[in-house]
């Protein structure tokens, strides 16, 4: 059977993208994979850039509002920042949720290479913990 993951962040631009870049590329066909957002605040190239320099295109994923019919197909449902955890809507019964506080990384400071370290780190941070979900499902 296929385990749903819906991963789930304020726009959808970074931290679910990177969520569901990962998930995709390590959880191959057991896993049916989506990301989204309270808002959709469009797709950061910094991610995609970060997620390149690893090996995973997350290029063509939509950066989209979560819906319920979203909520309604997981099975587990991954929220990756503080705003996401407070404002996510109810879940339906047996729908399993994670937090995981994510530092947002395109809210770093500093000169292109910092702020390109911040989106590394966070890149590196979610890969480990997509694997450890993965891994217990």
């Amino acid at each position: 059977m296929t385990t749903r993951i819906l991963f789930l962040c304020t726009g959808n631009s970074c931290r679910s993208q990177m969520a569901e870049g990962w998930a995709r590329s390590l959880g191959g066909d057991e896993f049916a994979v989506e990301s989204a957002g309270i808002e959709a605040h469009g797709k950061n190239p910094r991610a995609i850039a970060v997620m390149a320099e690893s090996g995973v295109d997350i290029s063509g994923q939509e950066s989209t509002v979560v819906s319920d019919d979203m909520l309604q197909r997981a099975d587990v449902v991954v929220t990756v920042c503080g705003h996401a955890d407070e404002m996510c809507p109810a879940l339906p019964n047996g729908v399993r949720k994670l937090h995981w506080p994510l530092p947002d990384p395109a809210k770093a400071t500093g000169t292109e290479e910092e702020i390109m370290t911040a989106f590394r780190a966070t890149r590196d941070e979610v890969e480990r913990r997509v694997r450890e979900l993965l891994n217990g499902l």
